[in-house]
């Protein structure tokens, strides 16, 4: 099961960086080609600052918040590989960890984000608004995540309440 998560973060990383180099090669700066029927544009944006362009003036600890943040979640997905993991949690850090080793991978060698897809819709905000697969993958692997902790949780709770109950019964504190 493990090899299944970490097949999952390569996936997602090697699909990406060929989307990314995809579009770069692709679109024009400025161009937009619609597709899906016209629902979705895609178009070739560098983003040199967090989502939504947060602290692009910045773009040094953007990328220094950003190896921190992925070395952390690194970090807890090997914690979470033991025992007390849930498969639910491993799922969330492994879709979160491949769009993150991919974006960070883009600050690092290029100092900005390849982003290259905007909802078509009346609403100009939204329409604005230019992500890439990765950060669809880190904000479903943030949610998941969050499920299986509190999953995980209740589980730990559950076995701790049975010990509990099982000393009382034998007499061992």
């Amino acid at each position: 099961m493990v090899r299944f998560f970490i097949n999952l973060i390569v996936g997602i990383f090697m699909g990406e960086k060929y989307v990314k180099e995809r579009m770069e090669r692709q679109l024009s700066p400025g161009e937009e080609l619609e597709v899906w029927g016209g629902r979705l544009l895609l178009r070739r944006h560098h983003n040199r600052g967090a989502m939504l362009g947060l602290g692009k003036e910045r773009g040094m600890m953007v990328t220094t918040l950003s190896l921190l943040l992925t070395g952390f979640a690194t970090l807890v997905f090997v914690l979470s590989l033991s025992i007390y993991g849930s498969n639910l949690l491993r799922a969330g850090l492994s879709l979160l960890l491949g769009g993150a080793f991919s974006n960070t991978y883009d600050r690092l060698k290029q100092q900005y984000v390849m982003d290259y897809a905007s909802l078509n819709v009346k609403w100009k905000p939204l329409r604005r608004l230019v992500f890439n697969v990765s950060d669809f993958c880190i904000l479903l692997g943030v949610m998941l995540s969050v499920l299986g902790v509190k999953h995980q949780g209740r589980k730990i709770r559950k076995r701790m309440a049975r010990n509990t109950t099982n000393r009382h019964r034998t007499g061992k504190m």
